[in-house]
Formats: C-alpha cells, sequence, structure tokens
C-alpha cells in the first residue's frame, strides 16, 4: 500500500505545490526563513492545502528542532517540558500548533513569554482565521499568513508527480482523461484529499477510470460552509448575487452553503433581513413572503426546505431594489447618537393639546410632529415604492 501524501510530501519551500505567494523564490515569508528571522506566525486556510507541511520545511530550513501538537489534546505539562529542556541552551525549537484556534486562554498565557523572550519559536496552523480566537497579547507578537486552496493547475502538477513516483517504483498507474478530469476537480482545492483518492484507488486496480474514482467518491468535495471564514464568505456571496439580482448565483450560493450543511434557519433568516434591507418598500410582499419561508423550514427541514428557500432566492433575486428603509434609520439613528434630541410637539405628546385627528381630514391634515424640520426618508421611484413616493407627493401638493 502506498501513501503518496508521504512520498510527496515536501522537503524544501521549491517543493512545496501552489503557494507561491509564501514560497516562491522572493516571497517574504520564504525569505524571512532563510535569513533565520521568521518571528511568530500563523497560518490559515482550508484542509489539505500545505500548513503542517510548510511549518516542517520552516523547521528544516531554519534548522529548527520540531515539534508538533493540536490544541484539541495538548497539555500545558508538554510544552512546559519542551520550555525547560531548551531553556539553557543556544538552540531554538519550533512548536507547531495545529487547530490554534482551539487553544484556552490558560494556554494562550503559558506561550506568552517564551514568545516574548523569543526563546522558541511558535507556529500555529487552522482552517479558520486565528486571530479571532486568540488575545491581543498573542497577535501583537506573531504575523498572519494565508494558505490559499490549491488551483486545479497546481493538482494537476502534483498528480504527475504522484504518477511518475508510482511509476518509478515499478507499479506504474495509468488513467483515462476523465479520470484525470475528476481526481482534480472532485477535490476542491485539498491536495492530501486527491492523493488519497489517488492512493485508494491505485490500491484496488492500476488503471483508474472515472467509474472506479465515482465508486469511490460519488460527490465532489466542496469547503462546506461551517468553518468561519467559508461560512460567511458564502452568506455574503448569496447574499450580494441577490441584491444584484443575478438568480443563477444566487441559486448557486444557495446550493453551496446547504451542500456544505448550513442550516435552512440561518439561510432563511438572513433572507428575511435582506428582504427589508434591500427591496424593502419596493416590493412589500418580499418580507412576507421570506418570514413564510423561515417559518416553513423551521417546521419542515431538510431536503424539502431546499425547494422553499430556492423559491424565496428567485423571488428576491426578480424583485425590485430599494435600500430606503436601511439608509432612512441609519441615518436617524446617526443623528440621534449625534445628540439631536428634540422636543416632542405638545399636540402629539400623550397628553396631547390641539391635536388634530388626520382621520377627520380625509387622511391628511398639516401640523407640527418635529419641532424642528428633518430628513431621513427618501422614498425610491422603484417597484411599490414608486407608487408610495406618488401618494406622498399628492398629499403634500394637496396640503
Amino acid at each position: 500500500m502506498r501513501d503518496f501524501t508521504l512520498l510527496l510530501r515536501p522537503k524544501n519551500f521549491d517543493e512545496i505545490v501552489g503557494q507561491e505567494h509564501l514560497c516562491s523564490e522572493n516571497a517574504p515569508l520564504r525569505l524571512l526563513c532563510e535569513k533565520g528571522v521568521l518571528g511568530h506566525s500563523f497560518f490559515y486556510g482550508p484542509a489539505g492545502c500545505g500548513k503542517t507541511t510548510i511549518a516542517r520545511v520552516i523547521a528544516k530550513s531554519m534548522q529548527l528542532p520540531f515539534y508538533e501538537f493540536n490544541a484539541t489534546s495538548i497539555k500545558i505539562e508538554q510544552l512546559r517540558k519542551i520550555f525547560d529542556q531548551y531553556k539553557n541552551t543556544l538552540e531554538k525549537p519550533l512548536i507547531f500548533i495545529d487547530e490554534v484556534h482551539r487553544l484556552a486562554k490558560n494556554q494562550q498565557e503559558v506561550l506568552l513569554p517564551v514568545m516574548e523572550n523569543n526563546s522558541v519559536l511558535v507556529i500555529g496552523a487552522s482552517t479558520e482565521n486565528p486571530f479571532f480566537s486568540l488575545t491581543s497579547a498573542i497577535r501583537s507578537r506573531s504575523m498572519l499568513f494565508e494558505i490559499k486552496h490549491i488551483t486545479n493547475d497546481a493538482l494537476k502538477n502534483l498528480l504527475f508527480l504522484a504518477c511518475e513516483s508510482a511509476s518509478a517504483g515499478k507499479s506504474a498507474i495509468t488513467l483515462d482523461e476523465e479520470a484525470k478530469e475528476y481526481l482534480v476537480a472532485s477535490s476542491g482545492g485539498d491536495a492530501r484529499a486527491m492523493l488519497k483518492l489517488l492512493e485508494f484507488a491505485s490500491n484496488i486496480d492500476t488503471h483508474l477510470t472515472i467509474e472506479l474514482l465515482k465508486s469511490l467518491r460519488p460527490n465532489a468535495l466542496s469547503a462546506g460552509s461551517s468553518e468561519a471564514g467559508v461560512h460567511y464568505d458564502l452568506a455574503s456571496a448569496m447574499i450580494k448575487s441577490i441584491r444584484g439580482s443575478d438568480m443563477d448565483a444566487g441559486i448557486y450560493y444557495l446550493a453551496r452553503l446547504i451542500d456544505g450543511g448550513e442550516s435552512a434557519e440561518f439561510i432563511a433568516r438572513r433572507l428575511v433581513i435582506l428582504a427589508s434591507e434591500d427591496i424593502g418598500n419596493a416590493n412589500p410582499q418580499a418580507l412576507t413572503l421570506c418570514t413564510s419561508a423561515m417559518t416553513s423550514v423551521s417546521k419542515i427541514g431538510y431536503p424539502e426546505a431546499r425547494i422553499i428557500l430556492a423559491q424565496a432566492v428567485i423571488y428576491l433575486c426578480a424583485s425590485p431594489k430599494s435600500n430606503s428603509a436601511y439608509l432612512a434609520i441609519n441615518t436617524a439613528l446617526q443623528a440621534v447618537n449625534d445628540g439631536i434630541m428634540l422636543e416632542i410637539p405638545k399636540n402629539i405628546t400623550n397628553n396631547h393639546q390641539n391635536y388634530l385627528y388626520p382621520h377627520d381630514f380625509g387622511g391628511y391634515v398639516e401640523q407640527q410632529y418635529l419641532s424642528k424640520p428633518l430628513k431621513f426618508v427618501a422614498l425610491k421611484s422603484i417597484g411599490y415604492e414608486k407608487k408610495m413616493k406618488e401618494w406622498m407627493d399628492i398629499v403634500f401638493d394637496k396640503s
């Protein structure tokens, strides 16, 4: 049984695939390592893209003893033992902590003194942006580097190297063109996932077909949406696509959220917010439909909830857009925060004096509602809001 992830593990920066912004000849991270001056660093990015590999290459490049931990199982005593071991030596170890966003506050505090005196080099990795979970003291002593999805072109190069290494070991692997494409496209930018599929398939047959690969991986991998960065990026992309009235993009990102395991209730809540923020009175029915969708998906759940959400997304995309309500309340709140506190006119207080009841005057009567003129609402000539604007113009013309 061959382990391609082990066989192809990079031994230096030149062998690392797909992270040129960090590992190419003139990349800052590589230059810092080669000069021996890299400081405490944290890597974040998708799974299977080389975070641990880069940490190992850094240790080798800087000739540092390498200690690898996972934040979910690390013990403070383990760290202190290593710190004591190197306390009175000139040698500095590299402490690598995976899933670093899961470090407890007391564990982070143990790292602070050695980070401060640089007696160790701390490198952390996470699929989430760890700066949101690390203390300000840790953040101020370190740098953050993003590890990106590996491109399909880079994955194809890696696949070529894997097949080449298999041939060198006298166990050649042959692939149909469709199989090559599926290996790459179904791995979602995850090099480890691609190599593992190649490994499992080649242990069954040395000639790989798309049928064999699909029997092992029926569906393409996706980034999911449980990881914080991806979660918010997908939700943001869906909202922005709907705001831009692109139905196909809106449905695509909805599918990505659903496929990634996002709850129907979360998606529905975002759609309700959008119905007011971006459509508002241009189509008041949008809020009603989305509120109904939110109630429905909470009662029904997946898989049928996907249909309800799709209906809402398409309806919102096809609705006229207006953010007048969003702008109006934000402007009014800013005025209040800026200290504009007007005295309420006597005629509209609870113990009103000389209040004119609009219904006694055909629905509108001119009287004082603000003690000083203010303007927050600007209705737009879009959809139903156009009718509202026309009605208000008629009312004020009459007055």
